[in-house]
């Protein structure tokens, strides 16, 4: 951490240059169950969104799998007055890296203003690319990138220093992805239509933010961490933060998940809390593969999930990016006449309810 606290110049010195009710658990939030959604690995029958179509069992991976990188982005300011989210989706990183087998998308929900979020967007992709580890650990290019991003927004005169901003990126670099979160946004994978998230939400009640926060010294009031931010982690906030390098309750850290894609790997959805408020992971990507099967456009994929995030009475701002790995849409697998009365095990009743849940 000593050798990130300080800054080059050209960073110090940057600037911003730029009512339909949801199905909600008894906690007023869709329900989640990770054993459900986070890599769940059962080969059981999933209900696919047309009704008469459906996902089939894993196939074997085809080591020849290219994937073609296309995305679609969404953002409505809701009933906030202003808008602070921004994002980043960059499908071809021939202009930053040299290679068109790369990509790059991020979300960032900012707070206290746009200062933050808009910084971060402009300057977050070029922190990583030339940072010295780059390409050769995406892990640790990534994570200083996040904690440079912090500093600098500590030193830029310009900015409001009460702006934050959370973080969510996704690095894509021939098949390996890397996903960075700091915040409670979240990325969210669809593997034949089953719903993989490969973030955690940085919310200051989950337990190992929890102790983190108190172990450092903070508090945690009704959910707020030191009664002032709904979120454990997140950029900037200099006004609540001590001095650049020290532990702080409010982290710049970001959690990282890195996986290789296969042709089973469909799309990505990267949302804002707006967004999850309201929806769970599994009722996204049953919607945006629906979607695509219909139009094959991420935007207009993006453009319908804020849509009805509006419509379940989201109460901030909506950005969502959708990622796509491949020029086709997903596949309607038809449901074999042999295996049409065929029982499911307990974990695909499990998956099942919680799709028709939330539809």
């Amino acid at each position: 951490m000593a050798s990130l606290t300080e800054v080059s110049p050209m960073i110090k010195n940057l600037e911003v240059g730029d009512n339909k009710a949801a199905h909600l658990s008894s906690s007023g939030k869709p329900p989640r169950d990770l054993s459900l959604m986070r890599h769940y690995n059962s080969t059981a029958w999933l209900i696919d969104s047309e009704g008469d179509k459906r996902c089939g069992p894993e196939g074997e991976h085809n080591s020849t799998f290219k994937p073609v990188f296309r995305s679609g982005s969404w953002s409505d300011k809701g009933p906030k007055r202003s808008m602070e989210d921004e994002f980043i989706c960059v499908d071809d990183l021939t202009d930053n890296i040299g290679s068109s087998t790369g990509a790059f998308y991020g979300v960032f929900d900012g707070h206290g203003g746009i200062d933050a979020a808009t910084f971060t967007k402009n300057h977050i992709l070029k922190l990583v690319t030339q940072d010295k580890h780059f390409p050769t650990n995406t892990k640790k290019a990534t994570r200083n990138a996040f904690v440079k991003t912090d500093h600098a927004l500590a030193d830029a005169p310009s900015l409001d220093k009460s702006s934050g901003t959370t973080a969510l990126t996704a690095l894509i670099l021939d098949k390996t992805m890397l996903i960075a979160n700091a915040g409670d946004s979240r990325a969210v994978l669809s593997k034949r239509g089953r719903a993989i998230e490969l973030s955690k939400d940085h919310k200051p009640n989950s337990t190992s933010e929890k102790l983190r926060i108190e172990k450092l010294g903070g508090v945690i009031y009704d959910g707020y961490l030191n009664g002032q931010l709904s979120v454990a982690r997140a950029l900037g906030d200099w006004h609540i933060k001590g001095t650049k390098g020290s532990l702080c309750p409010l982290s710049c850290e970001p959690e990282l998940e890195e996986i290789v894609l296969t042709e089973e790997d469909e799309f990505l959805i990267m949302g804002c809390d707006g967004l999850w408020d309201v929806m769970s992971s599994q009722c996204a990507v049953t919607m945006v593969r629906r979607e695509l099967i219909q139009h094959n456009d991420p935007e207009k994929c993006s453009q319908a999930l804020v849509k009805e995030a509006l419509q379940r009475n989201s109460c901030d701002n909506l950005t969502v990016v959708v990622v796509c790995f491949s020029k086709e849409p997903p596949l309607r697998v038809e449901f074999p006449k042999s295996h049409k009365r065929r029982s499911i095990s307990v974990e695909g009743l499990d998956l099942l309810k919680g799709v028709l849940d939330d539809l």
